[in-house]
């Protein structure tokens, strides 16, 4: 079962922001970021600099995660 969202800072270009994502997908995205030998900021820059309009930076992380463990 999902447990609650933990919000965590990340500095994206600079500026820090905090962003809440459920313990999975921190965990998830940590390993991602260390298979692309990145620090989470980094690679949450990158997921930042590609996302569309009004989509929120939580989101697009999620999306990432679920997207990179599906092989897509």
């Amino acid at each position: 079962m999902t447990t609650r969202p933990a919000k965590h800072s990340l500095t994206l270009h600079g500026h820090r922001t905090s962003v809440s994502l459920e313990p999975e997908f921190w965990e998830a995205f940590r390993d991602i970021a260390t298979l692309r030998g990145l620090s989470v900021n980094q690679l949450a820059s990158e997921i930042d600099a590609a996302r569309r309009g009004e989509e929120g930076l939580a989101s697009a992380i999620r999306v990432f995660c679920l997207k990179h463990h599906q092989g897509t």
